[in-house]
């Protein structure tokens, strides 16, 4: 029998062999990143709509890093033309509300008939640590097994409205794999209500009954944004709340005028967990399509998408610059030491820096 002396070494041994075999094998995967994509290949994967292809390509847009602009580029500008073919449907609520199950199974009901769907989930991220759960492809099994279902759950980082930071480039690229029906899912927190409904083509707001909730769907904004209101997990004993919130929802939207693209918004009750509701959603989104694509709205809104896109765009490429810029670098440091200590006041700063990088 083995001293325990040669049982110890041994099972250093076997130990120091797992550690090489671990730092050998986390090296080749770094080296596997390191390599350089056939960008062509990628593009061509996209548009043939290879599931695989159109993830890369959307981590590749996501990348922070100044070696792959050039890529980044080149990507967007060969998708964009075989983009702008689909019907995109912003989804938001508070968390908790149930965007997850309802999507599922809206997501289900298109596939069963015969649409390509794609679901954009943004999750929150930690303002500290940064991470994020990324749970969606979890809470949506059903749907993620389909194989005209794409799932790509994002983090929202430090990005603001409730949708992550390439989430624009990230839909022209769905569109051009061949996804007719995108749907944007975000956070549900700050300003979300708004930048969803600034790229998107119909703006879906799902709420809670008895939850404190009928206060915050009454608020202009909120209100003149929806293109309808779906009161969720309208069953059981809720039944009762949620048709009473309905009512409130109804009475609310009925004292602004009509909006400019000849719809009236709509509240509708829904269970998701129950998948009762989801028809006379998809119902009810398909006619509000037939109407603005007759008044010439839908072409109208995507041209205001555009818009908002190049706006946003510079913003974040100002920036980036802003922050990227070696003078502010070794600048910023010391400006805020003289902020701290009140030498200055943050505007006399900021104008400062600014003044410093030349923007």
């Amino acid at each position: 029998m083995p001293s325990s002396k040669n049982k110890s070494a041994l099972q250093e041994k076997k130990s120091d062999s797992h550690s090489n075999l671990s730092a050998i094998s986390a090296e080749r995967i770094k080296s596997l990143r390191r390599e350089k994509k056939d960008i062509n290949e990628l593009i061509q994967g996209v548009l043939k709509g290879n599931k695989t292809a159109l993830s890369q390509a959307i981590t590749l847009i996501e990348s922070r890093s100044k070696r792959h602009t050039d890529d980044i580029k080149t990507v967007i500008s060969s998708c964009l033309p075989h983009a702008n073919k689909s019907l995109r449907i912003g989804i938001t609520g508070v968390p908790g509300v149930g965007k997850s199950t309802f999507i599922e199974q809206l997501g289900l009901r298109l596939t069963q008939e015969g649409h390509k769907v794609a679901v954009l989930a943004v999750d929150p991220s930690s303002s500290v640590s940064r991470g994020s759960i990324l749970g969606d492809k979890t809470r949506m099994e059903r749907l993620v097994l389909e194989p005209n279902a794409f799932i790509r759950p994002t983090a929202s980082s430090e990005s603001l409205g409730g949708v992550a930071r390439k989430t624009r480039e990230s839909i022209l690229l769905c569109e051009a794999a061949g996804f007719d029906i995108l749907l944007v899912e975000t956070v549900g927190v700050g300003q979300s209500e708004t930048t969803v409904h600034s790229m998107t083509d119909f703006f879906l707001l799902l709420k809670l009954a008895g939850a404190g909730d009928e206060l915050q769907g009454i608020k202009r904004g909120i209100i003149e944004m929806a293109d309808a209101i779906i009161i969720n997990k309208s069953d059981g004993e809720n039944m009762k709340a949620a048709k009473r919130a309905k009512v409130e929802f109804n009475s609310a939207l009925h004292m602004y005028p009509a909006k400019q693209n000849g719809w009236s918004p709509k509240v509708k009750l829904a269970s998701a967990l129950n998948n009762v509701g989801i028809e006379n959603v998809w119902t009810m989104i398909s006619k509000y399509t037939e109407i603005v694509k007759s008044n010439g709205f839908f072409e109208d809104k995507r041209a205001n998408q555009n818009q908002f896109w190049l706006t946003q765009t510079i913003e974040d490429s100002l920036k980036r610059e802003f922050y990227q810029n070696e003078t502010i670098k070794a600048e910023f440091p010391e400006v805020l030491k003289k902020i701290q200590s009140q030498q200055i006041s943050p505007f006399e700063a900021a104008d400062y820096l600014l003044r410093k990088a030349k923007l």
